[in-house]
């Protein structure tokens, strides 16, 4: 189990005061890594922070309130991490936001909204970790994708437009940063149960359709990622490189 101990790695984790980015931090967390919580709402970044810690111990939860699709800010909150705490051995790319309209009524400011928070920022945000990984010779970079990475609906075009980017951007970093000794790799959830897809548990038909199109049988909750974040982030992956791990429930392998 050695080769799953995350102790003594910095881990930073965008978007991570609440959802899937929480969980997956407090994931890294109890494997020993020391995590970096990141969001642009002060006040429910440092509360998420301090309730983490209650569970990993002081010293263990850091905060750094930034807005990961604005260049100048990401340069320096990565800088500032890296001199004020140390290295960042463990990058998720998990910040994200959807629009759900349909394309012909997709204004075009929600689009660029939606291309920057969920595929911009993670090449802002990796670019600047992977300065200082590849100068170390080792790092794990794991961007979060979605089941719409491969399979699309309606109105939600610039989601999946967005998550088809990372999911080649994953592949693009791993061209260009593995020979530095870096492993990009994303993870890519179906259904998953979370504040921001409340609505969609509770409406019956769309809930019917979701239990019935997924083999499991069920919607995905945040912990169902802790799993798979980990071994990215860990040793036990380090010849896997570029790969998408979709965590579905078996959604995008049947029809």
């Amino acid at each position: 189990m050695t080769l799953f101990d995350l102790t003594g790695r910095i881990a930073l984790v965008t978007g991570s005061s609440r959802g899937i980015g929480n969980a997956i931090a407090a994931g890294l967390g109890r494997a020993g890594a020391t995590i970096v919580l990141n969001g642009v709402d002060k006040a429910r970044l440092e509360a998420a922070r301090e309730t983490l810690q209650q569970e990993l111990g002081p010293g263990k939860v850091l905060a750094s309130a930034f807005d990961v699709t604005d260049a100048a800010q990401v340069e320096a909150a990565i800088g500032d991490i890296e001199s004020s705490h140390g290295p960042i051995a463990i990058l998720v790319n998990n910040a994200g936001i959807q629009r759900r309209v349909p394309l012909l009524d997709l204004a075009p400011e929600d689009w660029d909204l939606v291309l920057a928070t969920n595929l911009t920022s993670a090449f802002l945000v990796g670019r600047e970790a992977a300065r200082y990984m590849t100068a170390r010779g080792h790092g794990k970079i794991i961007n979060i994708c979605s089941i719409q990475a491969e399979l699309a609906r309606p109105t939600i075009g610039a989601y999946t437009a967005s998550k088809g980017g990372l999911r080649n951007l994953t592949r693009a970093m791993t061209a260009e940063w593995a020979t530095s000794g870096i492993q990009i790799n994303a993870i890519a959830p179906g259904y998953i149960h979370t504040q921001m897809t409340q609505p969609l548990v509770d409406d019956e038909a769309f809930n019917s359709w979701v239990l019935g199109r997924t083999p499991a049988d069920r919607w995905g909750t945040p912990e169902d990622l802790i799993g798979p974040a980990v071994w990215l982030a860990s040793d036990a992956s380090n010849y896997v490189n570029g790969q998408t791990v979709f965590i579905d429930g078996g959604m995008s392998v049947v029809v």
